[in-house]
């Protein structure tokens, strides 16, 4: 088998293009996200866009007096090992990475194995303990974010991340002294690597969005060289990371991961919105450890079928790589593949790096599935990632709540992890509302003075930043 070094490179690539070329070397991951539901100017944020627009609780709210509770000031005590320690699945973890172990977080991951009888406040139950009544539909109303800031209200800290046509801030507000990410993207490179479609399409849905598990725009502007697109800093860094230390993660782990973002792509197609590059890369952990998809360069509304090749090649759906139109459907495939990848440490088609030989291995739709996959899991596994779109889970009549009533996720308490009220199996060790940005690697700063004035070529072809 192939080594994991070779398999979880550090940046996957991407290709826009409509052709099934060899991808760019860079790929424009952004570790931006919404994390506080907090405006960096808060007298301006629009009324509907309130917090009462999606469910509260002490876990996502950064007013509550226990918003911290269940941080560790070690940054060594890291409950994600103690769970890999206790899981009766190998996870290959090196043992010279194990740390003093955290029991603060033991129940949390038992949370969704065996979640607490609700009382009649939460609903009433079924026999098997599941919710009868279906999880709180977050609303979407467009939000105003244009022109709302500049680069006068916040004070530049460091580079988060870099891509190929721009990079990500830490950034303070002058205002209310709270840190945003703030993603710049060099005009001048968008159009030269024509993705003037995708970043205004990504403007355009985070703009739309408003849910707990995505990121959340807060504002957006032009200058003759730049745009900008302020977003709340997560502190908690990338998934990969996390994936790529413990090398792979405990059947119950990948479960409260992969559910979390069940429910985000769910309501993002109730938006008629397609994501398209589901990844380790852009799921991000807040300070609780739960995700925060990010980076929507890909996102697009569609309501019937579109056929762009983009994306990632190890999670393309096979469809998108025949150049046959495509649906909604291509999210259930990769979310099959993230699954498969947080399970096993690896892609089921990856070949040696080779995006050619990733797609004749798709094409040709034979998974092997390793012996110490739960038999749920392959089941799921093996609806999700099928080139059959009349037995693809989430394309069939149920949408959905075939994927969510799957036996794989049969213990999952979807309401309350709509709520955030199931704890997270790992809080990484970050100093929350300080500016950490410890989980993140660092990067040379950018040269170029920001704020340029002169003539702008491309402004008219971004009319809604």
């Amino acid at each position: 088998m192939p080594s994991l070094g070779g398999l979880l490179k550090k940046r996957r690539t991407k290709d826009s293009q409509g052709n099934s070329k060899e991808l760019e070397s860079n790929s424009n991951s952004s570790p931006a996200a919404a994390e506080t539901q907090t405006s960096p100017v808060p007298a301006e944020v629009p009324a509907n866009s309130s917090n009462s627009a999606q469910p509260q609780s002490s876990a996502n709210n950064p007013h509550s007096s226990s918003s911290n509770a269940i941080q560790s000031s070690d940054p060594s005590a890291t409950s994600m090992q103690h769970v890999v320690a206790q899981n009766q699945q190998a996870t290959h973890s090196n043992s010279g990475h194990q740390h003093q172990q955290q029991n603060s977080n033991v129940a949390s991951i038992q949370n969704i194995i065996n979640a607490p009888q609700q009382d009649g406040a939460h609903g009433a139950t079924g026999n098997n303990g599941q919710q009868n009544h279906q999880p709180q539909v977050i609303r979407s109303d467009a939000r105003s974010t244009k022109g709302k800031y500049t680069l006068d209200d916040f004070t530049l800290q460091r580079t988060l991340g870099t891509g190929s046509f721009g990079r990500v801030h830490l950034v303070q507000s002058k205002h209310n002294h709270r840190f945003y990410a703030i993603k710049v993207l060099k005009k001048a490179q968008v159009v030269k690597m024509k993705q003037i479609e995708h970043t205004n399409d990504e403007r355009r849905m985070l703009n739309r969005v408003r849910h707990p598990f995505l990121i959340t725009l807060w504002g957006t502007w032009q200058d003759s060289r730049n745009l900008y697109m302020v977003m709340d800093f997560v502190e908690g860094g990338e998934l990969f990371s996390l994936l790529r230390k413990s090398q792979r993660f405990p059947n119950p782990v990948a479960k409260f991961y992969a559910a979390e973002v069940t429910l985000a792509i769910e309501y993002l197609h109730a938006q008629q919105i397609i994501y398209r590059d589901l990844k380790p890369e852009n799921l991000l952990l807040d300070r609780h450890g739960h995700l925060k998809i990010t980076d929507f360069g890909f996102a697009k509304e569609c309501p019937d079928i579109t056929w762009t090749l983009c994306g990632t090649p190890d999670y393309l759906a096979p469809e998108v790589v025949s150049s046959k139109g495509y649906n909604k459907s291509v999210d259930w495939w990769s979310l099959g593949i993230l699954i498969f990848e947080m399970l096993c440490g690896f892609t089921p088609f990856w070949d040696s790096g080779s995006p050619v030989k990733i797609y004749e291995n798709i094409l040709r739709g034979r998974v092997k599935y390793p012996p110490y996959l739960h038999p749920d899991a392959v089941d799921l596994l093996s609806q999700l990632i099928t080139a059959d779109l009349t037995k693809r889970l989430g394309n069939l009549h149920g949408g959905s709540e075939d994927v969510k009533n799957h036996p794989w996720f049969a213990e999952v308490t979807w309401d309350r992890l709509a709520r955030k009220d199931i704890d997270a199996p790992y809080v990484p060790p970050i100093r929350g509302g300080q500016g950490d940005a410890s989980q993140y690697d660092k990067y040379p700063e950018e040269t170029e003075s920001y704020g340029a004035r002169g003539e702008d070529t491309h402004g008219h072809l971004f009319p809604d930043f």
